[in-house]
């Protein structure tokens, strides 16, 4: 049986002073960061523009039947005591 497991993260963005606290999954067996584009927009984050398309594979190998990443988001992460700056890929649009 798998189960999830998430913890509660802060991000921020890099010209703002307000964060939000989010679930994050941990450890999925990805290997970039992602967020859709919803959560993204929603949440007013600011969007750049990848120089090239990123494909992405789902875990079994295929290509992801989204579209391809365009776009990224520069946030600094919190937990627990730690920060990093960390630009996170904006997937679904």
């Amino acid at each position: 049986m798998s189960r999830e497991v998430t913890v509660k993260i802060g991000l921020k963005q890099k010209d703002n002073k307000d964060g939000i606290t989010v679930k994050a999954l941990f450890d999925s067996g990805v290997t970039r960061l992602m967020i859709s584009s919803e959560f993204a927009r929603m949440n007013k984050f600011k969007k750049k523009k990848l120089e090239r398309l990123i494909y992405m594979r789902n875990m079994n190998g295929i290509f992801n039947h989204e579209r391809p990443n365009e776009h990224t988001v520069e946030v600094g992460l919190f937990y627990r005591g730690h920060k990093e700056r960390l630009e996170i890929d904006v997937i679904g649009g």
